[in-house]
């Protein structure tokens, strides 16, 4: 299946969990609080609870830093839109933003993906500490799940990531979508 460059997955996100005074706070996360680690797009985790359950809900998109959730992988369709709303729903703090699109501007996607070295070495690192984790065999699945979270996040950004930023780059620049054979920005 070809991907477009770039999906909005706004419309279907705020479908999904309006916002105002009569909806439920799903979205509350502020952007000034949100983890380094989040990959550029809307969604993003900011202030999360350590719980660690939004890989239950979404385990292609949130990953965790052993305090707070994070999105490694921006959603590309319909599915994983509500994924990853189900992961800020069963979120206690309401830790997640939806308005990244009103925060990345082109350069600051640009230093996101010169610096991905930082955020891959760190991935890399957690994902085997968490994998070698031996300490509470109660707690093995869970480590052991967030471990694959980090080795995907790795393979993201090796494969995909790329492609996705550079139709989000042509949003941000354009506010919509690339149509056929329309360059995308450079990173």
């Amino acid at each position: 299946m070809d991907l477009p460059a770039y999906w909005d997955p706004l419309p279907t996100a705020h479908a999904l969990a309006p916002s105002g005074r009569e909806a439920p706070l799903v979205f509350a996360g502020r952007w000034a609080e949100r983890n380094w680690r989040n990959v550029p797009g809307p969604f993003y985790g900011a202030d999360t609870d350590c719980m660690e359950l939004g890989r239950m809900e979404a385990p292609r998109h949130v990953a965790y830093d052993g305090e707070h959730e994070f999105v490694y992988r921006q959603p590309v369709d319909a599915e994983e839109t509500r994924a990853l709303v189900w992961a800020a729903q069963v979120e206690t703090y309401s830790g997640y933003g939806r308005d990244g699109d009103e925060h990345w501007t082109p350069q600051a996607v640009r230093d996101w993906w010169r610096d991905r070295r930082r955020v891959r070495e760190w991935a890399v690192a957690a994902g085997a500490e968490w994998a070698a984790y031996d300490a509470d065999p109660r707690f093995f699945p869970h480590y052991h799940e967030a471990a694959v979270g980090h080795r995907d996040f790795v393979a993201h950004i090796d494969d995909g990531l790329e492609g996705y930023l550079r139709g989000y780059l042509f949003w941000l620049e354009q506010r919509r979508a690339p149509r056929g054979g329309e360059a995308l920005p450079r990173l």
